[in-house]
């Protein structure tokens, strides 16, 4: 063989190569799913079908519909259970509107969806009914409230909708409530002394305390006061990137210790390791105008139209991962991609419920162990549940609900 006709071969060789590895990856990962379903900790669905008209009969997941959830992606993404998000927005006009009325009608929504397709989609409240629907290939469903708004400052309206199927509440959302703190705000110094009185009832529930959208401050406040693990629905590593709506270190190692699990998104704004560099530039830009006022989001979409966030890669959400991993171990992660049926502002890798393979995928050529992976996708969050089941059953054996008020 001459000179020119082996450099050929060698260059055909290495060509072929990372293509082949990254097929085997991208293989097993689906071969790991298919024995390890994901448990994703938060998908926005009911409110893209709100605001597409609200028409759960006429929107066909077995078809083509707008956003990034239909039933072949989350199939195709190995998706075995799903809390869906009955998010309503913390805004004033909202709030004028009454939150709990726009609670319930998403919550309607949501238990629509579950009996649109009772086969694909059986409710399941419990850690063991979720094991029962995914070993029958099925995708377990219930139902997380994002924001602590919802409530209108009733611990009677929590507990209905913990009757209605809701399994976490995030403690707020983009705004802060009577009784805790959004990320980047500070109305109270962390969370009240109602607060706190939420976050003991949610634990005689057996509900989640979600801490994704809070400050530092209710982090640590409501780790204080919870007696059962806590989520973050959709949250990543604030060391990773700087981020309001990421984690602290210290907040990590404290969710170790509580035996909590953070299920990382795939929001491109969370993931990028450009973020800090693109945020000094806004807020150079934006001026006096702070994080919820208005005039905020004005000035970031004048930005961003001519200072496009740098996009994120899977390899980066795979960064965040071994980050949170590195401090508070492989007990203590999740996936809670947070589609929201918006493509653009996602890791474009990651926008589609089809494409969590990819991300494990990576993780494999990293060298995770099946175990790890199975902890990952949903070990943890099943111990999470389970824990908080069990806080559950002690406390209601020792008191009745929780009757305090808001003053």
């Amino acid at each position: 063989m001459n000179r020119t006709l082996q450099w050929l071969c060698a260059v055909c060789l290495l060509s072929l190569q990372p293509l082949s590895h990254a097929d085997d990856a991208l293989d097993q990962a689906r071969a790991l799913l298919d024995k390890h379903p994901i448990i994703d900790g938060h998908n926005d669905l009911p409110w893209v079908i709100r605001e597409h008209g609200g028409d759960v009969e006429g929107w066909d997941l077995y078809g083509e519909v707008p956003g990034d959830t239909d039933m072949a992606g989350l199939r195709a993404g190995g998706i075995g259970g799903q809390f869906w998000s009955v998010f309503i927005p913390a805004t004033e006009a909202m709030g004028e509107k009454g939150f709990a009325k726009t609670q319930l009608e998403q919550l309607d929504i949501a238990r629509r969806i579950l009996d649109k397709y009772p086969e694909e989609f059986p409710f399941t409240g419990t850690a063991d009914a979720i094991e029962a629907a995914m070993a029958e290939g099925r995708i377990a469903s219930l139902f997380g409230v994002e924001g602590g708004h919802a409530i209108e400052n009733s611990l009677g309206a929590l507990r209905m909708y913990y009757d209605l199927g809701a399994r976490y509440m995030t403690l707020t959302h983009s705004q802060s409530n009577d009784w805790a703190d959004a990320a980047g705000q500070d109305e109270h110094g962390g969370l009240t002394d109602f607060g706190r009185e939420v976050v003991r009832e949610m634990n005689r529930l057996g509900m989640l305390v979600d801490l994704s959208h809070v400050s530092p401050a209710v982090m640590n406040d409501a780790l204080d006061v919870t007696q059962a693990p806590v989520i973050f629905s959709h949250s990543n590593a604030h060391a990773v990137t700087p981020h309001r709506r990421n984690v602290p270190d210290a907040v990590l190692e404290r969710v170790k210790d509580n035996g909590g699990v953070v299920m990382v998104s795939f929001v491109n704004a969370f993931s990028t390791p450009a973020y800090a560099e693109w945020d000094a530039g806004f807020e150079a830009f934006r001026g006096d105008v702070d994080w919820g006022e208005p005039g905020y989001d004005e000035a970031l979409e004048a930005y961003t139209a001519e200072h496009p966030l740098p996009e994120a890669t899977v390899s980066d959400v795979a960064d965040h991962l071994e980050h949170i991993v590195d401090v508070a171990g492989h007990d203590h992660v999740g996936i809670g991609a947070d589609l929201f049926g918006e493509p653009d502002w996602m890791v474009p890798a990651l926008a589609a419920a089809s494409d969590y393979p990819k991300l494990f995928a990576e993780l494999i050529r990293r060298g995770w162990s099946e175990d790890e992976l199975a902890r990952l996708a949903n070990g943890n969050i099943l111990r999470v549940l389970r824990v908080a089941e069990g806080v559950a059953a002690a406390l209601q054996a020792e008191t009745g609900p929780n009757l305090a008020t808001f003053d």
